[in-house]
């Protein structure tokens, strides 16, 4: 009985040691693995249709546009860099005019507004007079220079979008914070 639980447990011995020995695989070297590797498998590619990618362009440059804003009505607006900052604000937009950003600065310089923060943006068509308008409708918060809120406003910009070669597009505002087209439905009692 002795000698068979000897046995067995010199049995589980070798097979405990057998299993933990490594089976060596051939190596092959970084190099090796970088020339025969792909992006497919370790970067799976998100899918975005192109609603999808305006949409977040949009997002971006109305953000851009806010910041360097609050950044420019920040300054001395008589230096260099001011001056660096209003061309860069300008080169948003389609045809720039220095009326163009005047109600953006009339209202972040009358609530005294230090970062903005852009939500909800939303990008839509409409056709006016055989012409299809491109429009984004877009809450903006605004914070003061303690980051306390000031209030969210809702605000609207018209933007295109100008082909380029190479199947490429210039994104460009053609006008920001424009006033929403009036509704001609009339309310209240009319007789």
């Amino acid at each position: 009985m002795k000698t068979i639980n000897k046995l067995g447990i010199f049995i589980l011995l070798m097979g405990l040691l057998t299993s933990c020995v490594k089976k060596e695989e051939p190596t092959v070297s970084d190099l090796e693995k970088l020339r025969t590797s792909n992006n497919t498998k370790s970067y799976p590619a998100v899918q975005m249709d192109s609603a999808q990618v305006i949409k977040d362009i949009t997002t971006q440059k109305v953000q851009q546009l806010l910041e360097l804003s609050t950044l420019y009505l920040s300054g001395n607006k008589n230096t260099e860099i001011d001056n660096t900052i209003y061309s860069q604000m300008q080169g948003y937009f389609h045809n720039p005019d220095s009326l163009t950003l005047k109600p953006l600065f009339r209202e972040l310089d009358s609530l005294k507004v230090k970062t903005v923060k852009v939500n909800n943006l939303q990008v839509y068509k409409e056709v006016q007079n055989q012409d299809t308008l491109d429009l984004a409708k877009f809450n903006v918060e605004y914070f003061d220079n303690k980051n306390k809120p000031i209030g969210t406003f809702e605000r609207n910009a018209r933007y295109t979008l100008i082909s380029k070669e190479k199947k490429e597009f210039k994104f460009y505002f053609l006008s920001i914070y424009s006033k929403p087209k009036k509704d001609t439905t009339s309310v209240g009692v009319t007789r």
